[in-house]
């Protein structure tokens, strides 16, 4: 099956790559798919004629964003319009990525697909009206709602942890902010589980959770990236617990970020492994 996917060096996009290697990819990187320019899109789209559209590029800059609103508009919700409006035309189904920065991290307990979204910042009101955009365009698709995306590519806290493990004695980390750490190995093999189903005939089109099983703080995610430093006999920093309100952001970020994957269970049976073991899987690949 031919597939296109926006994004070519993302976390997500290369694990794509990987995992759908079976397929006829085309891997669409900036200078070719621009999403800065959400009207240039389309052609691209019809002149291709995949059979099937993953979005795996997004504006990620979450502090960044709140100074640059129209670019990460323009990426995270125009473009994602656009794509779907092309997929549309073209009777094909749409895979695009989500956030759990769509809700503001004010309730206890898990969130579900339907409670209300509140964004806190620019990031987040970006998702959310991209994935507005792709459920208005009357494509088939699928939005998945994903949080803490980490991988052995790109940047992100793993690797800035296991860098900064070994240059500091000391590191304080926040411990009040609560989600799943996600690997983009398990995000890119759950889509190809997706795109297999749809393939024999599931047809559950809609918004999904999709992340790693259990929950953690950004603190217990370090103690973990800590703790296969220490036991790879690398020297690794004293870790200190603090509250957020000591590491302040341009951007608010959700005091809870944990997603609940019933649905996904339920209408795809699938569920991904534990956060912890998702690590373990990704440490021990080739870098």
């Amino acid at each position: 099956m031919k597939i296109l996917i926006s994004g070519h060096t993302g976390q997500v996009a290369q694990a794509l790559q990987h995992a759908l290697a079976d397929h006829q990819l085309l891997s669409l990187g900036r200078q070719t798919f621009d999403l800065e320019q959400p009207a240039s899109l389309r052609e691209t789209i019809l002149r291709e004629r995949p059979q099937l559209l993953i979005n795996a590029a997004a504006y990620t800059a979450v502090d960044l964003a709140e100074q640059e609103p129209e670019r990460a508009f323009a990426v995270n919700a125009e473009a994602p319009g656009a794509m779907a409006k092309a997929c549309a035309e073209l009777g094909i189904p749409l895979i695009h990525y989500s956030t759990d920065y769509v809700f503001d991290g004010s309730k206890n307990g898990a969130y579900h697909e339907d409670d209300a979204s509140n964004p806190l910042g620019v990031y987040g009101a970006s998702k959310l009206a991209g994935e507005q955009a792709v459920a208005a365009s009357g494509c088939e698709h699928l939005i998945l709602r994903t949080s803490w995306v980490y991988s052995r590519h790109g940047r992100n806290f793993l690797l800035t942890m296991q860098r900064l493990l070994q240059e500091r004695e000391e590191l304080k980390v926040v411990d009040d902010q609560i989600g799943a750490p996600t690997w983009a190995g398990s995000i890119a093999a759950a889509s190809a589980e997706l795109i297999q189903a749809w393939q024999q005939g599931n047809r559950h089109w809609g918004t999904y959770h999709l992340t790693n099983q259990g929950q953690t703080s950004w603190f217990g995610f370090a103690q973990a990236i800590a703790e296969h430093l220490r036991t790879a006999g690398k020297p690794c920093a004293r870790l200190l617990p603090i509250p957020s309100s000591d590491y302040p952001t341009p951007a608010r970020r959700p005091l809870n970020s944990c997603l609940d994957g019933t649905r996904l269970a339920r209408d795809w049976n699938l569920r991904l492994a534990d956060w912890r073991q998702a690590l373990q899987q990704c440490l021990g690949e080739t870098p």
